[in-house]
């Protein structure tokens, strides 16, 4: 017999179902109240020995913490902005009031590229499949000479910043960003991103950074980079 409970409990488990299938989505929903700091989606070892727990600790807990907190206390200056998801106002913040938008650009990258770097990886790792297989083959000649080219993108980055795998106008390309910035300020879909801020790895690697990186390509979540890909082409 299905009760009313057990309806419930079926239709929460879909929204799940969805949710993990499509684990993207969250950056795209438009909020109406403050944004918020989501709990990573795995423990803070699970990416171990790679990335350590204690590094996951500070790097989310602290560090992306800050960036929600000061994003959402400049953001009460801007009531236009109410309603607005990360991507909306990511693709959007040259448009912001200048007295605020340094404080906002700083803080929602913060907060979009942490986001999308978390979802980014797993301890599974894997291989890219598929279509984006295809395009990566396509596009840097295959799966080596893609890493081959993000590492050294990642290794050119001048003190803080990110190396991105990007989609536009249906081709991939290697870029890098100062600071927070990334692809969608200037108007590119950003596939996958690398932060290579030295709180995102000193206290395992130092000023290794190269180490760091090989690190990374052990557990990209490439079934979330899929997504990422399939979606972009959509755009």
């Amino acid at each position: 017999m299905i009760t009313r409970r057990n309806a419930l409990k079926t239709a929460a488990l879909g929204s799940l179902a969805i949710t993990a299938a499509h684990p993207g989505s969250v950056l795209a929903q438009p909020t109406d109240k403050a944004f918020q700091l989501r709990p990573l989606p795995y423990p803070t070892d699970a990416l171990e020995p790679h990335i350590d727990a204690r590094t996951m600790e500070i790097h989310h807990g602290k560090h992306h913490a800050a960036y929600v907190t000061n994003l959402n206390k400049a953001l009460a200056e801007v009531p236009e902005a109410a309603g607005k998801s990360m991507v909306q106002l990511t693709r959007d913040v040259n448009s912001l009031p200048e007295k605020v938008r340094p404080a906002i650009k700083n803080n929602l990258g913060g907060h979009y590229n942490h986001s999308l770097f978390w979802m980014s990886l797993s301890k599974n790792g894997g291989q890219p499949k598929g279509e984006l297989e295809k395009a990566i083959e396509r596009d840097f000649g295959n799966i080596d000479g893609f890493r081959e080219q993000f590492t050294k993108a990642a290794i050119s980055v001048f003190g803080s910043g990110w190396a991105w795998l990007s989609l536009f106008q249906g081709k991939l390309s290697i870029e890098t960003t100062p600071n927070q910035n990334n692809p969608w300020m200037e108007g590119r879909h950003p596939v996958l991103g690398l932060d290579v801020w030295e709180h995102a790895y000193y206290l395992k690697y130092q000023n290794r950074r190269p180490e760091y990186i090989a690190a990374f390509f052990n557990v990209i979540n490439w079934d979330f980079v899929a997504s990422r890909f399939i979606e972009g082409g959509k755009i």
